[in-house]
């Protein structure tokens, strides 16, 4: 089991994880929102191009559906994409701009989750991680 701490007094879960990509071999830090609403996992697409991705090498171009609207994107994989004390590799996410004012660059949502039980201790700012069949 691995312990992830956030502050419990802010209006967001933040994070912090890693992405990487074919410019960045040492990984690059991202701030990370926790949505155990969203069924992918989304990354804004300025740090999937400062790590060397493009919008060329996408699986597909998409629509991703909210509460408060649409937004178009690209699905792609990355090379490694770790959160939560845990990694992925060959990684699907989905490209995509967030919110101003959220500071930060990923969301991570349920395309990332599913590979684990957690626990999210709101009151203590813990998340209780362990990777399923592990």
């Amino acid at each position: 089991m691995k312990v992830t701490r956030f502050r419990p007094k802010d209006d967001l879960i933040i994070v912090y994880g890693t992405v990487w990509g074919p410019l960045n071999t040492e990984g690059r830090p991202v701030r990370l929102v926790l949505d155990t609403g969203a069924g992918e996992t989304i990354i804004v697409p300025h740090v999937l191009d400062e790590i060397g991705y493009n919008p060329r090498q996408a699986e597909a171009i998409c629509v991703m559906r909210s509460a408060v609207g649409c937004e178009e994107g690209y699905l792609i994989r990355v090379e490694r994409f770790a959160g939560l004390k845990h990694q992925s590799r060959d990684f699907r996410v989905h490209a995509q701009d967030l919110p101003d004012g959220w500071g930060v660059e990923v969301l991570i949502g349920l395309t990332f989750l599913r590979q684990f039980n957690y626990e999210v201790r709101s009151a203590e700012g813990r998340i209780r991680v362990e990777r399923v069949g592990a």
